[in-house]
Order: structure tokens, then C-alpha cells, then sequence
């Protein structure tokens, strides 16, 4: 017979292992950038990351009602928190799930109870931030998805509220892990968190602008239909492939939005003491694949699916490349950042909200 700590080292082991295997097969951008973390927070943030794809499947499960979506994600933080069974729970979800919901979104809601191991053995502080963000983020989510359609969101005050309940909560999340682990960034934990929530909408936002088609396909839009409207057009009567000089007029705009958050992300990962070098890779590989993104969409208007303007996989090389060789030297990215992003256009301070 097993000794009960060997048994439970064993499972647990399991469970690390699922996470590193499943987190490709989900993301492709975060089984590039999460491994570069220091172990203890590789394997935090991998949890979190996997926990917030699981409430995104459910929210953009289009089998399950408006009033569907509300209970299971109730039920999703209870499991989580461990007021309910978690196996109970995901096997009643994964058997709602239409043919729209990727094969390894399914697998990981299935194996829900593996990830919830990794999430208990955490530390209590880790643990608490990522069921604080995972609160935020479901309920948020939630509010928007009751009025989702292709008319889009109603104003860009209502897209930065957007992004803060899907991403920004993220990086403020992440900003409470890497303070953890690293404690003299607490002297910086107001400006940090400030400038998570903008690093946050500046990944979101070049992921709404890239996967717009993909979207309005699943019968939602996450555009602001008030910047739009200035430029003469209505969201709801766009189509891929007939865009027009005032679709790319608007669609720069939000480019410049974007690109300012992404600004405002180089000097939050620039606060990230140099020794950390693996929390900076990881911080810096997003935002260079976000600033070639925007780049890809600045330079393609009339794109009409995400895949023309992915970044491709020598540019993915590059940017390792040469973030690797100044990732110690602040002068060294802010010049990186200059040419990645150069003939962009960029909003005005005053345009791109904070909190």
C-alpha cells in the first residue's frame, strides 16, 4: 500500500503534468509565455489561466441561455471555493456543451477536479487572488453577455469596462502573484496595479480587433459602437471583406487606443526588477506579439478572418530573440518597443482610461 503522502505527492504530480499538457492545446500565446515564469509562479499562473478559460468555455458556449451561463458560473465559483463537488459539476456542464466548443475547452472542463488539486495546493495568497479575479471576472462577464449581439458595446467607456472584467482583473491579479514573489515590488503596487489594468486592455483590445469576424460568426461584437458611429457606420451592418475607407479610419482609432495600453505595459514590466529576468520574458513576449498584431491589422484594414493578421512564426522568433538579449536593459526595450511600433498611430492620454 501507498503511505497517504506518497499517494497525494503522486496525484499531484498528475495534475502539474495535465496543466503543462493542456495549456498548449488552449492557448497558444500563454504555453509561449507562461513557462518562462519562475516555477512557483509558472505553476500558479498556469492554473489561473486554465480556471479563466474554464468560465470563458461557458460563457461562449452557445447552447446555454443568458439565465444558464448565470447559474453555471455561479456554480463554477462554488466549485472552485469547494462548496460544491467539482466532479458533480463538470460533468454536468461538459454533457451541455454544443459542437462549438473546442475538443480541448470540453477535456478541460471535464478534468476540472485535476485543476482545482494544483489550485488547492497553492499558496493561500495565490489562492486568494485567483478566486478574487475569478469573482470579478464571471460576473462581469455575465453583465455583458445578457446584452451581446452584433450592434456591438454602446460606447468606448463601455468597452474599457469590458476589458477590465475579462483582462485588466487579470492584471491586477498578476501584479498581487508577482508582488508575492517578489516583495519589494510592493513599493510599486499602486502604479503597478494602475498599469496592469491598462496592459490588460491593451491584450484584449488587440484580441477583440484581430478575432472581430470570428466573433460577429458567434453572433457577438465587442466593438464601440459610438466610434464607429462618428466614422458613419453601424456595427451591426458590417460584413468581412466590404469594408471601407471609414471602417479603417475607426479601426485606426481603436489602434491607437491599443497601442497606448501597450505603452503604458512596457513601463509596467519595466518596474520588474532586471533579476527577474523570467517575469519580464513573459510580460514582453505578450506585448511584442501584440504590438506586431496591431502592426498586421494597421497594415490589412480589410482583413475578414484573425488568421491574416496572426503573427507569424519567424516574427514570434524574433521577438524571443531580442527580448532575450535587452531583456536586462531598459533603454534596450524602450528602443524595441520604438520600432515594433513605429507608424502606428497613438491616442492621446487622455483617451485610453486607467481604471
Amino acid at each position: 500500500m501507498i503511505p497517504l503522502q506518497d499517494a497525494t505527492a503522486i496525484a499531484l504530480d498528475a495534475a502539474n503534468a495535465y496543466q503543462d499538457a493542456i495549456l498548449p492545446q488552449v492557448s497558444r500565446t500563454f504555453a509561449l509565455t507562461i513557462p518562462q515564469l519562475p516555477p512557483q509562479l509558472h505553476r500558479a499562473v498556469a492554473n489561473a489561466y486554465l480556471l479563466c478559460r474554464v468560465a470563458d468555455t461557458i460563457e461562449d458556449e452557445p447552447a446555454l441561455s443568458a439565465e444558464e451561463k448565470h447559474h453555471y458560473e455561479d456554480a463554477f465559483l462554488d466549485a472552485v471555493t469547494g462548496n460544491i463537488h467539482a466532479r458533480g459539476f463538470a460533468d454536468e456542464v461538459a454533457s451541455l456543451l454544443s459542437r462549438e466548443t473546442l475538443e480541448a475547452e470540453r477535456d478541460l472542463l471535464q478534468r476540472l477536479p485535476l485543476v482545482l488539486q494544483v489550485t488547492r495546493s497553492l499558496a493561500p495568497v495565490q489562492q486568494a487572488a485567483i478566486v478574487n479575479c475569478l469573482k470579478i471576472m464571471s460576473r462581469g462577464m455575465h453583465d455583458f453577455q445578457r446584452s451581446a449581439g452584433l450592434h456591438g458595446l454602446d460606447t468606448l467607456h463601455d468597452l474599457d469596462r469590458y476589458c477590465y472584467c475579462v483582462a485588466g482583473v487579470v492584471g491586477e491579479m498578476l501584479t498581487e502573484l508577482f508582488i508575492d514573489f517578489e516583495p519589494t515590488l510592493g513599493l510599486h503596487r499602486q502604479t503597478m496595479t494602475r498599469l496592469a489594468v491598462s496592459f490588460g486592455q491593451g491584450l484584449q483590445m488587440t484580441n477583440i480587433l484581430k478575432d472581430q469576424w470570428e466573433d460577429r460568426h458567434r453572433g457577438a461584437c465587442w466593438l464601440p459602437q459610438d466610434v464607429f458611429t462618428r466614422h458613419g457606420l453601424q456595427l451591426a451592418g458590417l460584413r468581412a471583406g466590404e469594408q471601407g475607407a471609414n471602417y479603417t479610419d475607426a479601426l485606426s482609432e481603436l489602434i491607437g487606443i491599443a497601442h497606448l495600453h501597450l505603452r503604458h505595459a512596457l513601463e509596467y514590466t519595466l518596474l520588474i526588477p532586471a533579476k527577474q529576468a523570467g517575469i519580464r520574458r513573459f510580460c514582453l513576449w505578450a506585448i511584442g506579439l501584440a504590438v506586431l498584431t496591431l502592426r498586421n491589422l494597421y497594415e490589412k484594414p480589410d482583413f475578414s478572418s484573425g488568421e491574416q493578421v496572426k503573427v507569424s512564426r519567424a516574427d514570434v522568433a524574433w521577438i524571443i530573440l531580442l527580448t532575450r538579449c535587452s531583456c536586462k536593459y531598459n533603454l534596450g526595450l524602450r528602443w524595441l518597443f520604438r520600432m515594433a511600433s513605429r507608424d502606428l498611430p497613438l491616442a492621446s492620454r487622455s483617451t485610453a482610461t486607467l481604471t
